[in-house]
C-alpha cells in the first residue's frame, strides 16, 4: 500500500526532475558558452574568484562577456556598471511578459524566479506556460540547473584558459545564437509570428550596423512585439 505522507514528496521530487530535464537544451548552450566566458575571464586577468563570482552573483551571459571585454580594455567600473545595466534592459520585458503566468507566487519565490531569468529560460518558460500550467518547482528547476550549467562551464574554462588562447577556431561564439533560434522555432506557431519574428530580427540587424550596438535588441524586440500586437488586433475587427 502506498504511503499517502510521501505523496507530496514524491510528486515535488518529479516536478524537479522533470523541470532539470527540461532544461537540458540550456545546459548543452550553455556549458560551452560558459566555457568561452571562462577562458575570456582568464585571458582579461580575472582571478579564479572573481570569475565564479561573477557567474554566480550576476548571471547573464552576454553582460558578463561584455564586462570581460570592456575590463580587458581599462575602462572605468561606472562604465561597465552603466553598459551592462543596458544590456540587460531587456530583462524588463521578460519579466512583464512571465508576471502573470506567476502573479499567484509568494515573493520569496517571485525573487528566486527573477534572480535566475535569462534570455533561454524566458523562451523556455515561455513556450510552456502557453501550453500547460507548469507548477513551481519544475519551472524552478530548469532555472537553477540551467545556473549550475553556466557556473560549470565558466570554471571548466578557467581550468582550461591557459591552454586555450582563442575560442573563435571552435566556434564556439556560434553556440548561443544556435540555441536562440531552436527556442524562437519552438515558439513560432502562427503566420504573425513569423513576421513578427522577421521585423525583429531584420530590425536588430539594421539598428547594430547603424550603431546601436548596446540598444538594438530592445528596440527590435518592442517594434516586433508591437507589429505583432497590431495585426492581432486588427484580425479581430
Amino acid at each position: 500500500m502506498t504511503d499517502k505522507r510521501n505523496c507530496p514528496v514524491e510528486q515535488r521530487s518529479a516536478s524537479w526532475l522533470r523541470g532539470m530535464i527540461a532544461a537540458v537544451p540550456i545546459v548543452l548552450g550553455y556549458l560551452p558558452v560558459g566555457f568561452a566566458y571562462g577562458v575570456l575571464g582568464q585571458g582579461a586577468g580575472l582571478s579564479t574568484v572573481n570569475i565564479i563570482l561573477m557567474s554566480l552573483v550576476v548571471f547573464a551571459g552576454s553582460a558578463q562577456l561584455v564586462a570581460v571585454g570592456l575590463i580587458s580594455a581599462s575602462l572605468s567600473p561606472l562604465s561597465i556598471i552603466l553598459t551592462t545595466f543596458i544590456v540587460n534592459l531587456r530583462h524588463l520585458l521578460f519579466s512583464a511578459a512571465i508576471f502573470p503566468h506567476i502573479a499567484h507566487w509568494r515573493k520569496r519565490d517571485l525573487a528566486v524566479f527573477a534572480y535566475e531569468l535569462t534570455d533561454e529560460t524566458f523562451a523556455l518558460h515561455s513556450t510552456r506556460f502557453e501550453l500547460q500550467d507548469v507548477e513551481k518547482g519544475e519551472v524552478l528547476a530548469i532555472n537553477i540547473t540551467a545556473h549550475l550549467a553556466w557556473i560549470l562551464g565558466s570554471w571548466l574554462g578557467v581550468v582550461a584558459g591557459k591552454r586555450v588562447l582563442d575560442i573563435e577556431p571552435l566556434a564556439l561564439d556560434y553556440v548561443l545564437p544556435a540555441m536562440f533560434i531552436a527556442l524562437l522555432v519552438m515558439q513560432i506557431k502562427t503566420h504573425t509570428q513569423v513576421w513578427a519574428a522577421l521585423l525583429a530580427g531584420i530590425t536588430s540587424v539594421v539598428l547594430l550596423l547603424g550603431g546601436f550596438n548596446q540598444l538594438h535588441v530592445i528596440i527590435a524586440t518592442i517594434i516586433g512585439a508591437s507589429f505583432g500586437a497590431w495585426i492581432e488586433g486588427w484580425k479581430r475587427i
